[in-house]
């Protein structure tokens, strides 16, 4: 998988008690336009185009396990498979993941992936986003 990239006010959000990353609906939004690390909420980001197999915001992965162990906190998700059906999905280079359950701030970002170039399904193909299963998506020392 392509390496992990924090959003910053992730941390913020964390403290103030924004996220409850074992409970809230957490989602997958695929993007051809670059995040950054200072963008805020799902709002900052472009949204590729809904259809085909894709809806508008992305999917919800399952959230495996989230637990902490001596200290340390992780938090697990399960693999998302995207197929396009009926038409192309994409393209697309960046998959963010964020909060669907927050409402002030509205719809928060926790972190995004960068695949290195734009991919676009046609008609039957699947993307898989593998959320690491071993390490998780992301650890808190």
């Amino acid at each position: 998988m392509a390496a992990y990239n924090k959003i910053q006010v992730f941390v913020e959000n964390l403290a103030e008690k924004v996220h409850n990353l074992g409970a809230d609906s957490l989602r997958v939004m695929l993007s051809n336009v670059a995040p950054v690390a200072t963008n805020a909420v799902k709002a900052d980001l472009t949204d590729i185009t809904a259809g085909n197999g894709y809806t508008a915001g992305g999917p919800t992965p399952s959230i495996s396990s989230s637990a902490q162990t001596g200290g340390t906190y992780k938090l697990v998700l399960g693999d998302v498979t995207i197929t396009a059906a009926g038409g192309s999905i994409g393209p697309f280079r960046y998959v963010s993941l964020w909060n669907d359950t927050p409402t002030s701030p509205a719809d928060p970002l926790i972190a995004w992936w960068d695949y290195g170039s734009s991919i676009t399904l046609a008609d039957g193909e699947s993307f898989v986003i593998d959320f690491d299963g071993s390490a998780g998506v992301l650890t808190i020392a």
